[in-house]
């Protein structure tokens, strides 16, 4: 009986799956589209279908997603552990570089201390500064000038150097009460006795309205480098020796460029250094004591 009754049904079926086969993507079509139709009559439905089979969903994502963002960390702690070892390798050789220099600064202090107790040297006067804030740039028969908010009343002086950042940006040419008037270093206006650094080449550097200083009077004998630092001489008596002012940026045969240590067209803060030397460019003598 199982035998002829199993036979039976499959007779039955096979035409039935035959038939499915058949029509199976006509099927899927209509479902399509019936689909289709029922979310543009009640989307609210399909809205609520669609969020339950979200919040069905999202756990397992979440689930599968856990490994995933654990082996991703695993994997930045591991490069950021060769990162930070690599680092302390560096840091170590720099710190060892770093206690030599030490070790080199504290013996040539003591010589330097020594020398000068031997010669009685005359030490600098004390240093005083005032700092102002760039309010303007002026212009007028001077074309590269700035205003900044610091006076007569705060201690500024014609002739003082004006300093920004790490290097000498120019020269105080007019104080009022409240305010100040700088000519800087590209000045048409500007002459500056500077040195090189390394080769100890006396120059002038002379401004010319353009972005890069030019060198002038600078002995050819020594071949300037690109790169080598500039620095104020001191001759004249106007500024102090040793105030960087910028790098040698070009050598050719129209002449030699500067490129000036500040970016003079960022200028926030500036400020006016009293290095207590007696007299200026203006033939102006500095008044004694201090800045405020």
């Amino acid at each position: 009986m199982k035998p002829r009754a199993t036979g039976s049904v499959l007779r039955i079926a096979a035409p039935l799956r035959a038939l499915a086969q058949r029509f199976s993507f006509l099927l899927l079509v209509l479902v399509a589209i019936a689909l289709m139709l029922v979310g543009k009559i009640d989307t609210i439905v399909i809205d609520n279908i669609r969020g339950r089979i979200d919040d069905a969903f999202v756990p397992v994502m979440g689930a599968l997603s856990r490994p995933a963002a654990t082996a991703a960390r695993v994997i930045e702690g591991i490069q950021e552990l060769a990162g930070i070892r690599a680092e302390n390798q560096r840091l170590r050789a720099e710190n060892a570089a770093l206690l030599q220099w030490q070790q080199a600064a504290l013996k040539l202090e003591s010589e330097n201390r020594t020398m000068r107790d031997m010669l009685h040297v005359v030490p600098d006067a004390a240093i005083s500064y005032v700092s102002g804030r760039v309010v303007a740039d002026a212009g007028g028969p001077f074309v590269r000038t700035i205003l900044v908010t610091a006076g007569r009343r705060d201690g500024a002086r014609k002739g003082q150097a004006a300093m920004a950042g790490p290097g000498l940006i120019g020269r105080v040419i007019e104080v009022g009460e409240t305010s100040s008037r700088i000519l800087l270093i590209t000045d048409l206006n500007s002459r500056i006795p500077v040195i090189m650094e390394s080769s100890r080449q006396r120059a002038v550097m002379s401004g010319d309205n353009s972005e890069q200083p030019r060198l002038l009077y600078a002995v050819t004998d020594v071949p300037l480098q690109i790169g080598d630092r500039v620095v104020t001489s001191g001759h004249g008596g106007t500024l102090p020796p040793g105030l960087p002012v910028g790098k040698v940026a070009s050598v050719t045969d129209h002449g030699i460029r500067v490129q000036p240590m500040v970016d003079l067209s960022r200028l926030e803060m500036v400020t006016l250094v009293d290095f207590g030397l007696a007299t200026n460019l203006l033939g102006e003598a500095p008044k004694p004591g201090a800045l405020p």
